[in-house]
């Protein structure tokens, strides 16, 4: 204990020197440069921070070019060890994070960060949750993050038409996601969008009845969003018994070896009636069960017989002759067709009503195991058969498809015709709309889930084209990144076409500029909406406060914000008020993201 103020006295010197001229903003350093990486700096940068970039040698040829982002210091390494940390100036650093998609390779750096600055706050971006929840026990001061994880229900929900599954506890309550006609009135907490016009989502409209997406209570209620879609499928399938049933065998055995079978049956079942209508002393019955066992054991010969018996016992004959070898092939395709299908990366039969996945990284690797769970079926394409996804799709029986996903014949293949979605999330800009514009071309009602790194390009396709909604990856998992780094509460994001909606509870600080306002200061802003409010002290939320409360230090608000409206919120409760002490309520500005 007696050497924990000289170790603090040392820190403090050695930060001091990496902060150029005097600067006291909280310092972070961010490993990675793909798209992600670069929207945590830009949350960092937005909130105050000073940031530090390590970037491979090589610039990225996908995504935008963190590099040319103003603002930050980049610091280029072959790989993340003790003496790039220390180059980065990670000594003294309030936050690492950890961003590359290798989860080796990160733990890795985390354990030469903790040889640098044994204190520095940890975040880790990480595919494998097993592995990510043993690695958080390792560290003093961890958050293990997955972002394919964040953004895979928005993906499915797109895919299945429905609204996005987000649900969280919160102050006792449990608030999810939900169309305002599928929610009570009185279960209602916040309108979300106007989501009427596909292309042109209202986010937080200043109407809230104007809002068809609202935020709902679910607390008492027995089935959540997962659940109810669970519900809504096995429903449909009860609908369509016979349909499914029918699928079944579509699926087991090829067309000509079922045409052929189904012959040899009806040749049986006819000479069965035949005998019974030419045989006094035989029912219906007993007829079928003579011709049946024919067929299967051969007929004796009776050269007393009538020559219309005579030419009935030798058609059975020669049927039989097919029938037990068409037995044999039905069982032996049906299995070679399963194997073939995980296993060679072909699909033998055509799928009806299905979701094809196209690209197997995280992100398509999740979304792939989340239909699955749901009861939906699933067929995945890509072109390396050692993706990240294609020992998942294996084990979870998934035809997998190895192929060029942009070219019309492997998306014919897969029955992209038949299929209710086509969601395309590969990390290639040019193989995500070649395949969309494809999968247009075979069927013209298509529903597209279309995954693109250019915003301004994706929001035009989807204009150009009517496509569905674009989504944003790493524009939906950033923020719980940033957050995670700077040790705020971000209860839950809640994707609504291409923007975010951020649930944060804010605490108040002492001689912040809304110390001693009134609520109505953030109502006033059109990018923050206030759903609850706590005094100092008390752990009971007040939900949907008046907009008259006055707010005091230590107070807590709960919000439904969008990113700069949120961003103005935490500089408004910080400790450091502007300089003219005047509470500013600009209007946010949410740019579109890029997928």
């Amino acid at each position: 204990m007696a050497a924990d103020p000289w170790r603090n006295r040392a820190r403090r010197v050695v930060e001091s020197r990496l902060r150029p001229n005097g600067d006291v903003r909280p310092h972070h350093v961010v490993c990675g440069q793909d798209a992600l990486a670069f929207y945590v700096v830009n949350e960092l940068l937005a909130a105050g921070a000073r940031v530090t970039v390590i970037v491979g040698l090589r610039p990225r040829a996908d995504g935008p070019d963190i590099r040319a982002v103003r603002g930050i210091r980049v610091v280029r390494a072959a790989r993340v060890d003790e003496a790039t940390l220390r180059a980065a100036g990670l000594a003294g650093a309030q936050g690492l994070a950890l961003m590359e998609q290798n989860d080796v390779g990160n733990i890795h750096a985390a354990l030469c960060a903790q040889e640098v600055e044994p204190h520095v706050r940890l975040v880790m971006r990480m595919f494998n949750p097993g592995l990510g929840a043993g690695v958080k026990r390792l560290f003093a001061d961890c958050q293990v993050l997955s972002d394919a994880s964040m953004a895979a229900p928005a993906f499915v929900a797109a895919a299945l038409g429905e609204v996005t599954p987000t649900h969280f506890r919160h102050g006792g309550r449990t608030l999810h996601v939900a169309r305002r006609a599928d929610v009570r009135p009185e279960h209602v907490v916040c309108g979300l969008a106007d989501t009427r016009d596909r292309n042109h989502p209202r986010v937080l409209p200043a109407q809230q009845d104007q809002a068809d997406l609202v935020l709902a209570e679910a607390t008492g209620q027995p089935a959540g969003t997962v659940v109810a879609a669970r519900r809504l499928i096995r429903a449909r399938r009860r609908r369509r018994p016979a349909f499914a049933v029918l699928r079944a065998l579509r699926l087991f055995v090829s067309r000509k070896i079922g045409i052929a079978t189904m012959v040899v049956f009806g040749i049986v079942a006819v000479s069965g009636v035949l005998l019974a209508r030419a045989t006094e002393h035989l029912n219906l019955w007993q007829a079928l069960y003579l011709t049946l066992l024919t067929a299967v054991t051969g007929a004796e010969v009776d050269l007393g017989e009538r020559p219309g018996a005579q030419v009935m016992q030798v058609v059975l004959t020669l049927a039989g002759l097919a029938l037990v070898p068409l037995i044999t092939a039905v069982v032996v395709e049906g299995i070679v067709n399963a194997r073939l299908a995980i296993n060679a990366g072909r699909l033998r039969t055509p799928r009806t009503d299905h979701v094809v996945v196209l690209g197997l990284g995280n992100v398509g690797t999740r979304v792939m195991w989340q239909l699955h769970d749901l009861g939906v079926e699933v067929v995945a394409i890509d072109k390396d058969p050692d993706a990240r996804g294609a020992e998942v799709a294996r084990r979870l029986g998934v035809p997998l498809i190895i192929g060029d996903g942009a070219q019309e014949e492997t998306l014919r293949e897969a029955s992209v015709a038949t299929c209710q979605a086509l969601v395309v999330v590969s990390t290639d800009d040019v193989t995500n709309l070649q395949a969309a514009l494809n999968g247009r071309a075979i069927t013209g009602d298509l529903r597209v889930v279309l995954r693109l790194f250019d915003g301004d390009f994706a929001e035009r396709i989807q204009k150009a084209f009517n496509m569905t909604i674009s989504r944003s990856v790493s524009y939906l998992a950033a923020p719980a990144f940033a957050a995670a780094l700077m040790r705020r509460d971000v209860i839950a994001t809640i994707p609504v076409s291409r923007h975010v909606l951020l649930v944060a509870e804010v605490t108040v600080a002492a001689g912040s500029a809304l110390d001693g306002e009134r609520l109505a200061a953030l109502t006033d802003n059109p990018g923050v909406r206030v759903i609850a409010f706590a005094r100092a002290g008390q752990a009971r939320l007040r939900w949907g406060p008046p907009a008259g409360e006055r707010l005091a230090a230590r107070d807590r608000v709960t919000v439904v914000a969008r990113r700069a409206g949120l961003s103005w919120l935490l500089k408004q409760t910080s400790a450091e008020p502007p300089p003219d002490g005047r509470v500013e309520i600009p209007a946010p500005r949410d740019p579109t993201p890029p997928a």
